[in-house]
């Protein structure tokens, strides 16, 4: 059964309609009230969702960054040990030809 709200059911009786009116009327006020509640539930759980998306994209984000990070720092110790890279980016194509 629906709820009915009391205040407003008197007022409508007070202003002269009917007990079957005011009845309806106090009804759908209820069920209107509950789905503006419904609805501010559901965008309250939209907003926690978005939250979570962009908190695992930031993690994302930031281990990508680390994995760049930690590459850029192989790679300059490794043009420290071999000062001329060319050389081995030829060898590497020279193999990758063979095959």
């Amino acid at each position: 059964m629906a709820l009915i709200l009391d205040s407003l059911y008197d007022a409508l009786k007070a202003a002269g309609a009917s007990e079957e009116q005011a009845r309806a009327a106090a009804r759908d006020v209820a069920g209107y009230d509950n789905r503006a509640n419904r609805f501010e539930r559901d965008a309250n759980l939209l907003k926690w969702m978005v939250g979570v998306v962009i908190a695992v994209q930031l993690g994302t984000f930031w281990m990508q960054w680390q994995v760049v990070d930690r590459l850029s720092g192989i790679e300059a110790r490794l043009s420290a040990i071999e000062p001329d890279s060319r050389a081995s980016n030829a060898t590497l194509q020279m193999w990758g030809s063979d095959q």
